[in-house]
């Protein structure tokens, strides 16, 4: 555990805790290729909120020297000197749901460039079996060089962040590692343990540790999916779901999920990346598949059970005003990746209504470039004919939402936690 130099390749939403985790014991270059990123994060801000500006300048440091601390930098003679490579870049899918290697395949050419005999190159971006290794090992030896398991070797450790979540931060999460041979397992595995509080499990192979993370939010996106499912057959019968879920959830083993908009960078993707790779098997997934096409389906149910509600108080859909609360993809955090209350916006736009999006959260700039939509940090001071609540922001809870109704306006609430009386809810 000496000598140890390490480089993290992108510094989002993972890269950036992880590089702040272990610059408090190493000496860390973080590398990003977006300069700006990079300018921010020199300075000490964090623009996505994951690490607290004073807990971040605690680990900066202003060369990229091997002295303990972390510098972020777009140069990459910076990570030319390191033995340790992980890389934690996006795997998003298409816009038909297949998997999208490309940030892997390029962020594996840049690490080729500066990779040497001895160093070891771990992989934390969520995949199917058999990227790694079949992947991108191959780009590796074609850009450097070098043969894999001879000249260099190769770990995996799924990430196992949860955005916004200030409670279960990274070395409070468990840790799955692996190498691409027994002792590189046993030293990815001691990297791993010597920040995580938590601790670690080395799994047998990195293909092991990869189907790992899949099914982890595989499993969630098909129950999620289930208690979705059940949230339309009861609204069809007037029985609240949150009370049912409640009077279920007495049972000791009931498993508390919620209906809800499935998006975000992990369950909503992760297992499309599965399925790809089932079928590449020759095997079709149904339930995986299943549990998919609901979730995906219900921003359009959410906006036509609105306009629902608001024929029923006999409002004309075209010209009327709704007032959307929310385009993170959770609550509390600026994070608008695949977020599913898109889906919600684009089918109210699609009756004709005028939408207005509130989210003091979202970067009203990040949210244009991503889905052309226009947003406001600030709260609209005029009257709705409808509003409804799709993440729930703190922020929201504070609010009268009676007051920003015009005469028989209607309250949706998605994720069931307004208080006062509404008019629906999922």
């Amino acid at each position: 555990m000496e000598n140890i130099k390490i480089a993290i390749i992108g510094l989002g939403y993972v890269g950036l805790p992880l590089a702040r985790l272990f610059a408090t014991k190493y000496s860390v270059v973080g590398f990003d290729i977006n300069q700006g990123r990079i300018d921010e994060l020199n300075r000490g801000t964090d623009s996505t909120l994951e690490v607290e500006d004073n807990v971040l300048k605690a680990v900066l440091k202003n060369s990229a020297d091997n002295a303990v601390g972390l510098i972020c930098s777009s140069d990459l003679k910076d990570i030319e000197d390191c033995n340790y490579y992980i890389v934690t870049v996006p795997t998003p899918v298409d816009k038909n749901n297949r998997p999208d290697l490309t940030p892997l395949y390029k962020s594996s050419e840049t690490v080729a460039k500066v990779l040497k005999k001895g160093d070891i190159v771990i992989y934390e971006s969520t995949v199917y079996p058999g990227v790694t290794e079949e992947e991108c090992i191959p780009v590796l030896e074609k850009h450097s060089g070098l043969l894999f398991n001879e000249d260099f070797y190769a770990g995996y450790s799924p990430e196992r962040i949860n955005p916004g979540d200030k409670l279960h931060t990274v070395e409070k999460i468990l840790k799955v590692t692996a190498g691409s041979t027994p002792e590189i397992g046993k030293k990815v595995d001691a990297l791993y343990n010597s920040v995580i509080t938590a601790g670690t499990h080395l799994a047998p192979t990195i293909k092991v540790a990869e189907a790992a993370k899949v099914i982890e939010n595989s499993q969630r996106d098909i129950n999620i999916a289930f208690v979705n499912e059940l949230a339309k057959i009861f609204n069809l019968m007037d029985i609240n779901t949150n009370d049912v879920l409640e009077a279920a959830g007495t049972k000791w083993n009931f498993l508390p999920f919620k209906p809800g908009l499935v998006g975000g960078h992990c369950i909503g993707v992760d297992p499309y990346y599965l399925a790809q790779r089932a079928q590449e098997f020759g095997y079709h997934p149904e339930i995986i598949l299943a549990g998919r096409r609901l979730n995906d389906s219900m921003g359009q149910y959410v906006a036509s059970e609105i306009i629902k509600l608001m024929v029923r108080k006999d409002h004309k859909i075209k010209g009327s005003k709704v007032l959307v609360l929310g385009i993170t993809f959770k609550e509390n955090c600026p994070d608008v990746r695949n977020t599913k209350a898109v889906d919600v916006i684009r089918q109210l736009k699609s009756f004709g209504t005028e939408v207005t999006i509130f989210d003091p959260w979202a970067n009203p700039s990040e949210v244009m470039h991503e889905y052309g939509l226009e947003t406001t940090q600030n709260l609209p001071n005029e009257k709705f004919d409808a509003v409804a609540l799709t993440v729930a922001h703190d922020e929201y809870k504070k609010l009268d939402l009676q007051s920003y109704l015009n005469t028989n306006g209607i309250i949706y609430d998605v994720k069931g936690c307004i208080k006062e009386k509404v008019d629906g809810r999922l």
